[in-house]
């Protein structure tokens, strides 16, 4: 089923405002909090077609799901993970809700703190600081493309134990007379470290590089709000495509890092150390559900994709750029100019 919320005055569709944190029609300016919208059934449209198929794309097989849009009627062509989206036709934003109810559903979400123009603002800051950096890549076409998604992520609590073993050594130098005397002292050094971890994140999302989601961390939780479907309505959203069990092995590595670090930094005085055992014991107790937001752009330059992405929180950045070689080569003719001008009118002067 296919939903989206119409303003109760108006009936144009309401989005969340991350500015005033409240769901606001930008035809008329009417507010509602996510909690007066989501109690009120009849200000939501819903259309229940629904067609599966697939089709080819790059010679691999892709799982699609139509529906209808419940404000112009035009056909949404969804992939099976996507949550919330927009008409093509007509721009409303749209909600597949059955894949937000149940088991699907998040337990909370990050509400986007971050609205687009400011996204956009941070994205052209970060871009022109790029000496090389081609002038189509900030130019308003490019910007324009930025889009807030939230993405799925797990957030795992751990009761973790960790022994280590160590070798350590001490040495001093003791001088007599004519000699120097060079003394070392052997110890074993062990620790037991127990920790409990509270909510590491990874996120869940199929098409989202792991390394660029974990560089975009921390996300901070005192921001997580329960989940309500109205909090997605003006941004793009996806369902988790692993579950918390796909993701444990990657997590439990994590961990292991974690209380390693831990134990192994209670470990000094000495001039040397050694871990020659360790072993560890991991329960996991809770894998919670909820969706982070993130303002996405991406770019293709002379054949290779690049990436942009801010945390729609706490506007950290993780990204590459494109490197012009034609802005390169002016730049350093430009440069080869200056110096030549410079050194005729030092000659000058000599």
């Amino acid at each position: 089923m296919a939903s989206s919320y119409v303003c109760p005055g108006c009936g144009a569709a309401m989005e969340f405002d991350s500015e005033s944190q409240k769901m606001k029609c930008s035809h008329c300016g009417t507010t509602l909090t996510v909690e007066e919208l989501d109690t009120l059934n009849e200000y939501s449209k819903k259309q229940e077609d629904e067609v599966v198929g697939e089709f080819n794309y790059d010679d691999e097989k892709e799982s699609f799901v139509k529906y209808k849009c419940p404000s112009c009627g035009a056909e949404l062509l969804t992939d099976e993970n996507t949550v919330a989206t927009f008409c093509s036709f007509c721009g409303t934003p749209t909600l597949v809700e059955s894949r937000v109810e149940d088991e699907l559903k998040p337990s909370h979400l990050i509400p986007f703190k971050i609205k687009k123009d400011e996204a956009k603002k941070k994205f052209l800051s970060w871009a022109k600081k790029g000496l090389f950096t081609p002038s189509d890549f900030y130019s308003s076409s490019t910007v324009d493309k930025i889009t807030g998604m939230y993405v799925p992520f797990w957030l795992y609590n751990y009761n973790a134990e960790t022994n280590i073993s160590c070798k350590a050594e001490r040495v001093h130098h003791e001088v007599r007379g004519d000699y120097e005397y060079v003394h070392t002292d052997h110890y074993m050094v062990t620790r037991d470290v127990e920790a409990d971890f509270n909510r590491i994140p990874a996120d869940a999302a199929e098409n989202m590089p792991d390394d660029v989601m974990d560089k975009l961390e921390p996300f901070e939780y005192r921001d997580l709000t329960e989940f309500q479907k109205p909090y997605l309505s003006g941004y793009y959203a996806e369902k988790y495509g692993y579950s918390a069990d796909d993701m444990s092995e990657r997590i439990e590595k994590r961990v292991k890092d974690f209380i390693y670090e831990a134990a192994r930094s209670t470990i000094h005085g000495y001039d040397s150390v050694t871990v020659v055992n360790r072993s560890n014991r991991l329960k996991r107790n809770k894998a919670e559900y909820v969706l982070m937001p993130v303002w996405l752009l991406n770019y293709r330059y002379k054949g290779k994709e690049y990436m942009f992405t801010l945390n729609g929180q706490t506007g950290r950045i993780v990204a590459d750029r494109p490197f012009s070689n034609a802005k390169r080569l002016g730049w350093f003719a430009g440069m080869t100019v200056v110096l030549t001008i410079i050194i005729r009118i030092i000659g000058i002067f000599i």
